[in-house]
């Protein structure tokens, strides 16, 4: 189901492994310093915290944080140069997939730190770098979820219940906007974030196996994605007059001064909102994508995974600050800065404002991230900014299957 390696990749994996570790060195005090290479920038403070922390425990080393603009592509780029970080903390999508199929970092199968791992993420992680590679490259730590964000002052002004079916969400809609409210603050100057709407909805009414059928031949976009279209297509109804003229950040702060009633996102936004409001009260509840409650699951993944480049010349040092990483304290510290969940087993999120999607992890009933498991650079984001903007679904399910096709035929 996933391209196999090309020879360009597997050029510059052997180039990784002949360039050990050239990304960390011995300072002159004789301290030895790692890379952390971050893809979040939302979690650069949280990092800079624990990285304190554990050089008090280990002042024999220490941790340089690098947390750039656009860090997949800065990544790869970097894996072109024989040029890898010590220790990576990324996403769990397609790039990791990539990473892992090159054979650049450690394997952790069947270490003690694999067993603190709750095994549903292994596997999906497991599912990104496909059965081609054997292994287990990188440790899940931070969990995710696409929810609707809500303001409860404005939620109950408009007298709302939480909708469970997607004929009450649009209700619910309806009702905000008739009232003179904006239902929704759309960011889609940013194209990513149009992915989150795009993920819930096609999880839910594609299914989450839809990639391992369109690379089976089996299904397409044109089969499969037709009401995920048609839905995000209203929702973009309900936004407000600039949906493609504001970014992620100025919509963090719009919402939180009261600009609309919800907010599709991820947990990950929630410590910015309340960083330009600390007085609001949030809550959160899964997308009701489909009329049957029973149906609808909560979208989650893996947020942040560690790993190790497996060449490093420091790697006792580097896997010392992973076991720190995974230790229930520090796992603890990081969700509850980030207000996001753990892949650490026997951690959990007790904040309040999660109540509303409390259950669905009780319970399982979660699902993956569709777009996790795209070729990576199909440029799926793009494409549903483009069709957001020019409605034109027939034209734009095509190219989302020829975008695909392309891909995996390099």
């Amino acid at each position: 189901m996933f391209k196999k390696m090309t020879a360009g990749v597997m050029a510059l994996a052997m180039g990784a492994t002949l360039l050990a570790g050239c990304s960390s060195n011995n300072a002159e005090d004789g301290k030895v310093t790692l890379e952390l290479f971050s893809n979040k920038a939302e979690s650069i403070q949280t990092y800079k915290g624990l990285i304190a922390e554990f050089e008090k425990q280990n002042p024999d080393i220490k941790i340089k944080l690098d947390a750039p603009p656009e860090a997949e592509t800065v990544l790869k780029t970097r894996l072109t140069k024989n040029d890898m970080p010590d220790i990576m903390s990324i996403a769990g999508n397609a790039t990791y997939g990539e990473l892992g199929r090159a054979g650049v970092l450690e394997d952790f199968s069947g270490s003690e730190l694999e067993k603190t791992v709750q095994p549903s993420y292994i596997d999906m992680i497991n599912r990104l770098v496909g059965p081609e590679k054997e292994g287990i490259f990188g440790l899940p730590y931070a969990t995710n979820a696409n929810a609707v964000i809500y303001n409860k002052a404005k939620f109950e002004e408009h007298g709302l219940t939480v909708p469970t079916t997607w004929d009450e969400f649009i209700a619910s809609l309806e009702k905000v906007k008739a009232a003179g409210d904006t239902p929704i603050y759309f960011t889609l100057k940013d194209a990513w974030t149009g992915m989150i709407a795009w993920n819930s909805l096609g999880a839910n009414v594609a299914g989450e196996d839809f990639a391992e059928k369109k690379n089976a031949g089996e299904t397409s976009f044109v089969e499969s994605y037709d009401e995920v279209a048609d839905k995000m297509a209203t929702l973009v109804k309900y936004g407000h007059k600039d949906n493609m003229g504001v970014a992620y950040g100025d919509g963090n702060n719009a919402f939180a001064n009261g600009k609309s009633v919800f907010y599709l996102q991820g947990n990950w936004a929630i410590p910015e909102i309340l960083k330009a409001n600390p007085d609001m009260e949030l809550g959160v509840f899964p997308m009701p994508v489909t009329n049957d409650p029973a149906k609808n699951k909560l979208v989650s993944g893996v947020d942040v995974l560690l790993t190790i480049n497996k060449d490093t010349e420091h790697k006792e040092e580097a896997m010392k600050f992973v076991e720190f990483m995974m230790d229930q304290e520090t796992a603890k510290k990081y969700i509850d800065e980030q207000k996001a969940f753990s892949a650490v087993e026997g951690v959990y999120q007790e904040n309040p404002v999660f109540e509303g999607i409390k259950g669905n992890f009780e319970t399982g009933a979660i699902t993956s991230f569709p777009d996790h498991y795209y070729p990576a650079g199909m440029g799926a984001e793009n494409l549903v900014q483009e069709f957001l903007i020019k409605q034109d679904k027939e034209k734009f399910l095509k190219k989302m299957d020829s975008e695909w096709d392309k891909v995996q035929n390099r």
